[in-house]
């Protein structure tokens, strides 16, 4: 079944499906790119991995602690003492470290192994405070002070945006590229619900061509091919919630293609 909305589908932000779209985005990237630049470069698809704090509303569905349940006590006949209560054990779940692990591209030089370029697809935790915040900020720091270009996808409307300066941050959707000789200016891409996704310039070396990433249309591919819409209930509201005019859009949007 082909996606219903013309760019971004918000029902893939929920936080218990993004991570398969995250995965399956990623690859689709690698696959489409790695023809197009060879022999000059090679494709290559890393990862990042770290423990991640279980609070927060990307980890829904995770199991809450339990705590002990006390009897009470029994009763008794007049004057005799009460007896203690027993406590006795019932099972309870503590909190496990989560670790994730998150993908991302990396463009490299064949000849010299150099990475050129990072494509960075944002996941909810980049968005959120603590561990996979810090550390992708970390990256992102370095990344920005080398010669090394960013492409920075964001297609969450959750969350805190990465920093920049300018017009765009309050749009529902984001795609930086910046190209390192051109820091600290850096060309945003954004974009809201009704509207589709841009396609935006892989930046390489200078002088070689630079193909288009139509990332529109893998993903809308990525969407037909994995069956997401045997996933996703288009008669619930999506995760996170939508904004008054926005829910207004999407509501009339399915219901004009039958799935409300």
């Amino acid at each position: 079944m082909p996606c219903p909305f013309p760019g971004m589908d918000p029902y893939l932000e929920h936080p218990g499906l993004w991570p398969d779209v995250h995965h399956g985005l990623i690859e689709a990237l690698r696959d489409a790119l790695a023809p197009m630049l060879r022999p000059r470069y090679r494709v290559a698809i890393e990862q990042r991995v770290y423990v991640a704090d279980v609070e927060g509303p990307f980890f829904l569905g995770r199991p809450d602690v339990s705590v002990l349940d006390v009897k009470s006590p029994a009763r008794t006949t007049a004057g005799a003492p009460a007896p203690v209560a027993v406590v006795e054990p019932v099972p309870v779940e503590v909190p496990l470290p989560d670790r994730q692990r998150e993908g991302y591209l990396e463009v490299r030089d064949v000849t010299t192994s150099e990475v050129v370029t990072v494509l960075e697809l944002l996941s909810p935790t980049n968005k959120h405070p603590g561990e996979g915040r810090r550390l992708y900020k970390e990256k992102r720091r370095q990344v920005l002070g080398t010669r090394t270009h960013l492409v920075e996808v964001d297609l969450l409307r959750g969350g805190e945006p990465m920093t920049m300066w300018g017009d765009g941050r309050g749009r529902h959707y984001r795609i930086l590229v910046s190209r390192s000789e051109r820091r600290p200016r850096a060309d945003l891409y954004a974009f809201d619900l009704p509207q589709p996704i841009p396609p935006f310039p892989l930046p390489l070396r200078e002088g070689d061509e630079e193909p288009t990433v139509d990332l529109g249309a893998l993903l809308h591919d990525l969407y037909d091919r994995a069956g997401y819409d045997l996933a996703v209930d288009y008669t619930s509201e999506p995760v996170p919630p939508l904004e008054d005019a926005d829910a207004a859009w999407v509501d009339k949007l399915l219901r004009e293609k039958g799935l409300r």
